[in-house]
């Protein structure tokens, strides 16, 4: 019992950073794959709790701390306000796991002061979604399984 929920534990914690981190890991400890995009799930939505109630004091602190003025137009910027553009709320959480990272993907909702309540429907979903389709390709491709281990 006590090494499933450190199993578990595991799962959840590398998926806080790099979303991809928690199917890796679910792989490597022999979870299955329904488990192991649950805790995926898990541990990006508790990042995005954590980011979405503190986001704006990050920002806050960083425009504090800051030297000299942020580039207006970097690479990353631009992507980000022509997805926001185009597809909203939706396509930041949808891009949140593959792309923005789960540390990222919050931070840049809060930014563009989406509702709290809806970064969190969004990103759950996206979550779910992208933990049961990453989870399954990692368990089920046997040179993905080969590779990793």
């Amino acid at each position: 019992m006590k090494t499933t929920l450190l199993k578990y534990l595991s799962v959840a914690l590398a998926s806080t950073l790099k979303f991809f981190g928690g199917p890796i890991t679910g792989v490597i400890l022999k979870l299955t794959w329904i488990e192991t995009a649950i805790c995926s799930a898990i541990g990006m939505m508790f990042t995005v709790l954590i980011l979405t109630y503190i986001g704006g004091g990050i920002q806050a602190f960083i425009k504090k701390r800051r030297k000299s003025k942020p580039k207006k137009f970097t690479r990353t910027n631009r992507i980000a306000v022509n997805i926001w553009k185009r597809f909203g709320i939706i396509g930041i959480a949808f891009l949140t796991p593959p792309l923005f990272t789960p540390l990222f993907g919050p931070i840049l909702a809060v930014a563009f002061r989406v509702p709290k309540h809806s970064i969190f429907m969004w990103m759950s979903l996206s979550a779910i979604i992208w933990g049961l389709g990453i989870s399954y390709i990692a368990h089920k491709v046997t040179f993905i399984q080969d590779w990793i281990k």
